[in-house]
């Protein structure tokens, strides 16, 4: 299977290199580029997964259609046809993998939704009893739901750095205070139809994280969406409380590297051809599962 590790437009600006994504100034819009980069631990794996950019990227457009009636999203097209001429000699390249989209301006913080206790979420509540300065019943257990969505925003970071949770007061001095009233209220909306209509395909949002920008003055959402990079989606029919669950998303890259005697800093390692090929496969089986 062909891997697409990194793009290299010449005859276009690219404006930034991100942890999967490659994005190219052309004028009007941005051309972003969903690559098969994979960060584990805030790290770029040399090994990239098969296709995995197909997917995030056809995954994206799909939940953003949905979401369409509770806010606009950055997507201008995904037809490579009706994309700028400059863009058609690669079409091969940028096909199922790409957007033009709107030059938003990004709120430099995270919209973050938890439905249940899980990740770095369950370590904060271990510790403190609440998850991003939000006090949460007490004797609640790994992987459980919690009583209602919790909105737990995190700071953007560099690439090699980790995002880092905070609570609502920080997040509002960052995106203002009523630019943060809003996106909490669009993020925890979006989970919830998300959620809703998940579980009628046997699948559990666990967590999400979310992007929004300001576009002609109104809040779009940008980036991506609900996909296996951005969430932890859980199979229902497995899902047991008190343990952690089986994730489809790169979880399943995540325990193998685990396994290793790496400390988990740049360069990563290699992956196995089997285990790339298997963590494709999971990209794809959660794309099909929400999709059809």
């Amino acid at each position: 299977m062909n891997v697409l590790m990194k793009t290299d437009f010449t005859d276009m600006k690219l404006v930034g290199r991100g942890k999967v994504r490659d994005i190219y100034d052309l004028g009007e819009n941005l051309l972003i580029v969903t690559t098969d980069r994979l960060s584990a631990f805030d790290v770029i794996l040399p090994t990239g997964i098969p296709k995995k950019g197909f997917v995030l990227t056809q995954l994206s457009k799909f939940w953003f259609d949905m979401m369409s009636d509770i806010v606009e999203n950055h997507i201008v097209t995904t037809d490579i046809d009706k994309m700028p001429p400059i863009c058609q000699k690669y079409k091969e390249q940028l096909e199922g993998r790409s957007m033009l989209v709107k030059k938003a301006k990004p709120f430099m913080a995270e919209c973050v939704v938890r439905g249940y206790l899980s990740g770095s979420g369950w370590k904060d509540y271990k510790t403190t009893g609440a998850v991003c300065g939000i006090k949460l019943p007490s004797g609640l257990r790994e992987s459980e739901k919690l009583p209602e969505p919790i909105f737990t925003p995190a700071t953007k970071a560099e690439v090699g750095a980790h995002d880092e949770n905070i609570d609502f007061e920080k997040f509002k001095k960052i995106v203002g205070e009523e630019n943060a009233e809003k996106l909490k209220n669009l993020a925890i909306q979006i989970y919830l139809k998300a959620s809703t209509y998940a579980e009628k395909k046997g699948i559990i949002i666990a967590d999400t994280k979310m992007e929004f920008g300001l576009y002609n003055g109104k809040i779009i959402i940008i980036d991506e969406l609900l996909t296996p990079d951005s969430s932890r989606f859980w199979f229902k029919e497995k899902y047991e409380v008190g343990k952690p669950q089986q994730s489809m998303d790169k979880q399943y890259v995540r325990d193998y590297l685990e396994t290793l005697d790496w400390d988990k800093t740049a360069p990563g390692p290699e992956l196995p051809a089997d285990v790339a090929a298997q963590a494709s496969k999971k990209y794809f089986e959660i794309m099909e599962i929400l999709t059809k």
